[in-house]
């Protein structure tokens, strides 16, 4: 397939590139030393041979990605289920539109469903900012990963958009392929998941001049997909995180920092892992008036994806132990057990223990943590 000459910085490679970016990946010393770290005791060379047979970006992600989130699954979880018996069979051409848990599985998970149905891998939207590393950059678009720019000037963020919007549209109308975005730029670290109008404009942004608002969102095919896990092995980071921007609003995050975000969000525990999809939310956004104001006609959009992602949430009991800790009351005790409550107790302390910030606030960190795991359960309650 021809594609457009404007998307080359940003484009997922092709089936042809795999070959010359995967010599390119283990040629990277960066990358070698992160391959002998996972892969314990296997020359590079031999590495180089085995990957001879990745000829497609699908045999590729079966080769190597596969085993690597089967033993992330095996060690860092305690169980994996799905269910996506609300998507029309036969058709791909989809946005799945999630909220965000983690900034490498979120969407290698869905990828890893998705290959295991004999359907099309995600194509997946991906802020620069990550790519701090060239080996990095090779690696997400070799995964099917395209750039989204997220140093954009003031006077670069509108053409840096519509270029996007234009992409996303190309991936879904004329290759027929599904997309992964993240309702918004960067994780809601309190998991008070919401959909941000901004990323509703861009998708917006393309399409013909005379297609009203409402069928341009129509024709994307918007599939609210909730992302639920058990334990987040990042809250004690993103808890020293909230105390650090309150205690200095001009704090900002390090590479380093990002680094050990990224590490411990694949490789931390996070107990039981869930997504569901919705249906395409078309019907309803055609179900809108059109003729409200545009911020108004998006923020409801915006709203229906909402209401789906938080009534697809599974409900642990640690959410619910989460909410009366909060509280100070046993309104959800019918739920989980005594040995529950005190085993997330002492999960909250252990987690707690593991800051490292000069003058921690024990109770500020502490209402932070159980707001992560209260949140999803406050709107899965409100949204039924």
């Amino acid at each position: 397939m021809q594609i457009p000459a404007e998307f080359e910085s940003m484009r997922s490679l092709e089936d042809d590139e795999v070959r010359g970016a995967v010599l390119t990946l283990l040629d990277d010393p960066e990358f070698q030393k992160v391959i002998k770290g996972i892969v314990k005791g296997v020359p590079i060379w031999a590495h180089k041979l085995y990957t001879r047979r990745f000829k497609t970006v699908n045999s590729f992600q079966k080769g190597m990605i596969y085993p690597f989130l089967r033993k992330i699954l095996k060690r860092a979880s305690t169980g994996f289920t799905y269910d996506f018996s609300a998507v029309p069979q036969g058709r791909e051409d989809f946005i799945y539109l999630s909220n965000h848990r983690d900034i490498v599985l979120d969407s290698a998970f869905l990828d890893y469903i998705l290959l295991l149905s004999g359907q099309k891998s995600v194509e997946i939207g991906i802020g620069n900012n990550l790519l701090i590393r060239p080996w990095i950059e090779t690696m997400v678009r070799l995964n099917r990963s395209f750039i989204v720019n997220r140093s954009a000037t003031a006077t670069e963020l509108l053409e840096s958009s519509r270029q996007l919007s234009r992409y996303i549209r190309f991936v879904i109308e004329e290759k027929n392929s599904p997309v992964w975005l993240a309702q918004r730029e960067g994780r809601a670290k309190d998991s008070d998941d919401r959909t941000q109008k901004s990323v509703l404009k861009m998708l917006a942004m393309s399409g013909p001049d005379e297609m009203p608002l409402s069928e341009r969102l129509q024709s994307l095919h918007i599939a609210p997909l909730t992302i639920s896990y058990e334990y987040d092995p990042c809250d004690w980071l993103k808890a020293q995180e909230f105390q650090l921007k309150r205690d200095n609003p001009d704090y900002v995050k390090s590479e380093q920092a990002d680094l050990d975000n990224m590490k411990t969000g694949i490789f931390g525990f996070k107990g039981h892992i869930h997504y569901h999809v919705s249906a395409p939310v078309d019907a309803e956004i055609a179900a809108l008036d059109p003729s409200v104001p545009r911020n108004r006609f998006l923020d409801q959009v915006a709203g229906i994806i909402d209401r789906h992602i938080f009534r697809g949430y599974r409900i642990y009991p640690c959410n619910r132990i989460a909410l009366d800790m909060l509280k100070g009351d046993d309104s959800q005790a019918v739920f989980y057990t005594p040995a529950e409550k005190e085993a997330f107790e002492k999960y909250i302390s252990d987690q707690l223990s593991r800051v490292t910030i000069q003058n921690p606030d024990p109770d500020y960190l502490r209402e932070r943590m159980l707001t992560m795991y209260a949140n999803p359960l406050i709107n899965h309650l409100n949204a039924l």
